[in-house]
């Protein structure tokens, strides 16, 4: 039975979405299906990142050590970064661009760069070894890889690599560190559709060895804005219980941004929401408290470890966490006292647990908030998900209960490969998001 929650979250998601609002819905087809997908918001990454690039321009994007930086500032490196591939490295678009890099302001503006330039990102896991950076770079036949030093070394231990590695000194100030990168500025960039490939990631390898997963422009997109529709969702209900948000949001990226939950609901996210982004290069506990003391961070997410350690560290009176409204976790169980503690003692985070694919773009189900108190459960059990998580659930079983609404988008193009269908005209101004 539908709990108060789950009927106020329907009434949002439902007003969010309903013809003339700012995530109404369409029909694309794929695979001989129509789906429904949000219509009224940038398709393609480039306008994204431009649109919400300029509407935040002053607001402080990524804080890296000393290292500050604004919207307007990281996308400008970006575009130049764009440009530069065309110029020098004659990247044009379908070109499997790798990634071989530590969290760092230079990955991210790599990867725009690499998706302005009409290139696909492939994320390659910063753990990985020679040989298993070897099997992923011949699996998906990047074309050139961007790497720090210590994986630059990796892939120069293998024996006859004939891809192309630019060695990126990260530890240098963004500007620096892709100053030669940068291209002529009347180099023209490509004109990208929802269609077009625009990143690969690894899937986790439980079930054998780790698989390239591709998706178009139009997959990530709706992905970036299921997670926005959760977000706006709950911002609505948090606020009319009187408790609106206070100052830029702020999260700390302390997961590997090769990883779905980095990259979408975390980085990509952010543009949309305005978001400051505090990077850790490394997970220290410590560490994370005091720079979430520092930043006024306001949102935490990583393996329920991370969240654990901070929750029992012995020196967690010495530090202000009173910034943060979540402890969110995924990639394994979070136990029953874990989700208690957060509740009991860390002074009001609500405890978050989510599950996703990297194969939807993160896109599956979620559990939050007070209801997660009665009965702490797992996502594959849940007894109140997500609106947007309901209806993914309800397809999965073959149910025909869930709304249209929620099944928009539960079933919009989140998922890779997804092509065909008209291409909508892009939007004079995309919804603009307060938090």
């Amino acid at each position: 039975m539908p709990s108060k929650l789950d009927l106020r979250m329907d009434a949002a998601l439902a007003g969010l979405t309903g013809p003339g609002a700012p995530f109404g819905l369409g029909s694309v087809a794929a695979g001989g299906v129509d789906l429904p997908f949000i219509t009224g918001v940038p398709q393609t990454l480039p306008p994204y990142f431009a649109h919400y690039c300029a509407t935040h321009a002053d607001l402080p994007f990524l804080v890296a050590g000393p290292e500050r930086l604004t919207f307007a500032e990281v996308y400008a490196v970006a575009q130049g970064v764009a440009k530069g591939l065309i110029a020098q490295h004659q990247v044009t678009p379908g070109d499997r661009i790798g990634i071989a890099m530590r969290n760092s302001p230079s990955w991210i503006a790599l990867y725009m760069g690499i998706v302005m330039a009409g290139g696909v990102a492939t994320l390659l896991n910063g753990w990985w070894q020679s040989e298993e950076l070897a099997t992923a770079v011949a699996e998906v036949e990047c074309r050139l890889v961007f790497a720090d030093p210590p994986r630059a070394k990796r892939l120069a231990e293998i024996d006859g690599l004939d891809v192309a590695v630019v060695t990126i000194d990260d530890v240098q100030p963004l500007g620096s560190a892709l100053a030669a990168l940068a291209g002529p500025t009347d180099v023209a960039l490509p004109t990208i559709a929802p269609e077009d490939p625009a990143t690969i990631l690894f899937t986790s390898g439980s079930t054998g060895q780790s698989k390239g997963a591709i998706s178009n422009h139009r997959a990530v997109t709706q992905g970036v804005f299921n997670y926005l529709a959760q977000a706006l969702v709950m911002l609505g209900i948090t606020t009319a219980d009187g408790n609106p948000p206070v100052g830029q949001p702020a999260t700390l990226l302390n997961v590997p941004l090769f990883h779905v939950t980095a990259e979408v609901p975390v980085f990509l996210q952010s543009f949309a929401m305005g978001r400051k982004l505090v990077l850790m290069p490394k997970w220290d506990a410590e560490e994370a408290m005091r720079l979430i003391q520092a930043e006024k961070v306001s949102y935490f997410v990583g393996v329920p470890l991370m969240s654990f350690e901070i929750l029992t560290h012995p020196k967690r009176g010495d530090y202000d966490l009173s910034s943060v409204t979540d402890f969110a976790a995924g990639g394994a169980p979070r136990p029953v006292e874990h989700v208690r503690r957060i509740a009991d003692e860390m002074g009001g985070p609500k405890p978050l647990l989510g599950y996703g694919l990297t194969e939807t773009n993160g896109v599956a189900a979620g559990i939050s908030g007070t209801i997660t108190l009665p009965s702490p459960i797992q996502p594959g059990a849940l007894r109140h998900r997500w609106s947007i998580s309901r209806s993914l659930m309800a397809r999965a079983s073959r149910s025909r209960r869930a709304s249209a609404a929620r099944s928009a988008f539960a079933r919009s193009a989140t998922s890779p490969n997804i092509t065909g269908g008209p291409t909508p005209p892009p939007p004079p101004s995309p919804p603009i998001v307060t938090f």
